[in-house]
């Protein structure tokens, strides 16, 4: 089992021709993705190592049965090209686009819920300014490197890139189920929560391992939502305990004003909730070794 993407998913790549949608294209071809078309509207009717590109995401689904897009397109073009994504009711767009403006992200993110409350139509969005998520040994949608795990039976969440990355490849002898990168922007789709739901749930998923990092408040919301919810063992861990106070680091979500969104505040809500939290990312991966090998 995987959550969000499976063996069976069928993706296009929205902006499959420009040099970041061609080189991982070719990468998620080659981790075993189901690639079955692009769109770039300019190039329509060309092809891409045999890809066959197409005008619009409606077209492309229509012709190939896609059910999930990854959007390599320019920050001033990335709004359309999602809300595009979103007319065609595809199930799944995984939005890589770094630096897209927060209105933006704002405006399609409200657009799509809109849509889901007036007529039941839903797009699950991942980010943006993500890398994708990877049901290892399954399918891989992004720029997550196909080659640092493999399948098994933990679940990933979290908001950094190269977190995603490190605690794969530490962990890569037990694997992953799946691994999701949700971005760190202020406005992003999909979130801790709705994924710590769908781990939940998945069947073949024993443990998560949940990434967070300082600013907002979206750690603390998942804690009280594990208090709750969660009977499958969670490890933690908060990334920016030695963040200077009143400034931005890294994503732009990342920061922390007074008390609010700091590490050790969301530390202690995890903690509260039953988490582990581990001071350093290899020490969060030696305490998820140790649920595994108890499990």
């Amino acid at each position: 089992m995987a959550i969000f993407l499976t063996e069976q998913s069928r993706v296009i790549v929205q902006g499959i021709t420009g040099s970041e949608g061609t080189k991982h294209t070719r990468r998620m071809v080659a981790s075993g993705t189901n690639v079955v078309g692009g769109v770039n509207p300019r190039k329509a009717g060309s092809d891409v190592d045999g890809i066959p590109v197409f005008a619009t995401v409606a077209e492309a689904m229509k012709q190939t049965g896609a059910d999930a897009t990854v959007v390599f397109v320019p920050p001033a073009f990335a709004k359309d090209a999602v809300v595009e994504a979103i007319d065609a009711q595809i199930g799944l767009a995984v939005v890589i686009t770094e630096g897209i403006p927060v209105q933006d992200s704002a405006w399609f993110w409200q657009y799509n819920v809109s849509l889901a409350q007036a007529a039941g139509q839903t797009t699950r969005i991942i980010g943006p300014n993500c890398p994708g998520l990877i049901s290892p040994g399954k399918s891989n949608a992004g720029i997550i490197p196909a080659t640092i795990t493999g399948p098994g039976r933990i679940g990933l969440v979290s908001k950094s890139g190269t977190l995603t990355y490190q605690m794969m490849y530490e962990l890569r002898d037990f694997g992953f189920s799946t691994g999701v990168g949700i971005g760190g922007d202020p406005v992003i789709g999909t979130t801790h929560i709705d994924c710590l739901a769908a781990f939940e749930a998945d069947p073949e998923t024993d443990a998560i391992v949940m990434i967070g990092e300082i600013g907002g408040d979206a750690e603390e919301r998942a804690a009280a939502y594990i208090a709750d919810n969660v009977k499958k063992p969670v490890i933690g861990y908060v990334a920016g305990f030695t963040a200077p106070e009143g400034k931005t680091m890294g994503h732009a979500g990342a920061i922390v004003s007074g008390s609010s969104g700091t590490a050790a505040a969301k530390q202690e809500a995890l903690e509260a909730a039953g988490v582990r939290v581990g001071k350093t990312p290899s020490a969060t991966a030696e305490l998820m070794r140790e649920v595994m090998k108890n499990l």
